[in-house]
């Protein structure tokens, strides 16, 4: 699976006022023993240990701040190194990570790793908010036609080998179908973000996991083809015939609606290679 295809953990609201620890008790990182994409793997355990290998800092970077890994207008200034280079990354969470309700985790899963990037990858961030199109994600007319996942929330653990965890999608097929067997409303929001022209928003209010599988779709955003290429030099050529992103998402009762909303953007002020330990 490429590392641009990667799903991320939903952020989840944390409950104020219980004194918890938002950082990882320790961490090594190491270049990584392999570099091929199929090998890379981020998990995070049910205790909050975070166990990562063959992986690129984007993936972590984009699952730590809720944005898609593919080049967006929610994310700049990434430095090219940070798409390629692997590294493997195993960080104990502090001993005082499962204090807190199951909903809590995830949000202090972010917030460990982006203390992580802060301490060893020296990342600066600056963060602003910015009034832009978007599509939301709704339910349409005549209600959900979505199936209902066999694995329960406080059974899953994150894990990008969809096949051994949750919220996370196989991305094993041309255009990208959607097929999950346990991914919520914002895993699906996020991952058609990697190749829609705008930010997609989940507004569904469906909550839950849900197990998907649909064909592949064109993706709206594609690198323009080589000059003087002919018409099956253009990239849009290897998607003929497939439907639109709209089409399949019908299909399961949903529709993107354009609007404007107001959300994150996130520049990259510092990023540094870690020193290895």
């Amino acid at each position: 699976m490429s590392v641009f295809c990667r799903a991320v953990v939903c952020l989840a609201v944390a409950v104020p006022g219980v004194a918890q620890s938002h950082a990882f008790a320790r961490a090594t990182i190491k270049r990584a023993r392999s570099a091929e994409p199929r090998n890379e793997r981020v998990r995070v355990l049910r205790n909050g240990d975070l166990i990562a290998t063959a992986t690129p800092p984007i993936t972590l970077l984009a699952y730590a701040y809720d944005v898609p890994v593919n080049p967006s207008q929610r994310l700049s200034g990434v430095p090219e190194w940070a798409f390629h280079e692997p590294y493997d990354i195993a960080a104990t969470a502090p001993a005082d990570f499962t204090d807190g309700t199951r909903r809590e985790m995830p949000s202090r899963i972010r917030k460990m790793i982006r203390g992580l990037l802060k301490d060893r990858f020296h990342l600066v961030m600056r963060i602003t908010k910015k009034t832009m199109p978007v599509y939301t994600l709704r339910v349409a007319r005549g209600g959900p036609k979505l199936q209902a996942a066999s694995s329960a929330e406080k059974n899953c653990i994150f894990d990008t080998d969809p096949t051994k965890g949750c919220h996370a999608f196989i991305n094993d097929a041309l255009g990208h179908p959607l097929h999950a067997a346990a991914i919520d409303m914002s895993d699906l929001a996020r991952y058609i973000s990697n190749w829609t022209d705008l930010p997609v928003v989940n507004r569904t209010a469906l909550i839950g996991l849900f197990s998907v599988g649909t064909e592949g779709w064109i993706p709206m955003r594609l690198p323009p083809p080589p000059p003087g290429a002919t018409p099956a030099g253009n990239p849009l050529a290897r998607f003929a015939g497939l439907p639109t992103i709209f089409t399949v998402l019908g299909k399961l009762g949903l529709e993107l609606k354009r609007q404007q909303d107001t959300l994150p953007v996130y520049t990259v002020e510092r990023f540094e290679r870690p020193v290895a330990n």
